[in-house]
């Protein structure tokens, strides 16, 4: 059996982990300090941001969401238990129904045996 080269590039290539490429600590640009602390701040306002629009959107997730999700899946459970009665209900009237039937059938009817 033959392996194609090229499958076997494919798999190493997938399978291989990729190394998490960081800021470079010999750029030449962050050595000085003003630049570094440039960067530093600018890290740290996009994380500021990044942490007001998560403190926001949990907010509100923890807020009318979660009561309007509840009171959805409430409606919906009511509506499936009410789908399975009368389910149900229709099944046991065609059983008895159909139970009828076979014992007319068996007692002679034989009109009633075509249900």
């Amino acid at each position: 059996m033959r392996i194609n080269p090229f499958i076997c590039a494919a798999l190493v290539t997938v399978l291989m982990p990729t190394v998490a490429l960081a800021d470079d600590p010999n750029d030449a640009t962050m050595r000085n300090p003003a630049a570094r602390a440039r960067d530093r701040e600018m890290t740290r306002q996009l994380n500021l941001v990044e942490k007001a629009r998560v403190r926001q959107r949990d907010a509100h997730a923890d807020d009318g969401d979660a009561a309007g999700e509840y009171a959805a899946r409430s409606r919906d459970h009511k509506r499936a238990v009410a789908n399975y009665a009368r389910s149900r209900a229709q099944y046991e009237r065609d059983m008895t129904e159909w139970r009828r039937a076979v014992a007319a059938c068996r007692a002679g009817n034989y009109s009633a045996c075509d249900n």
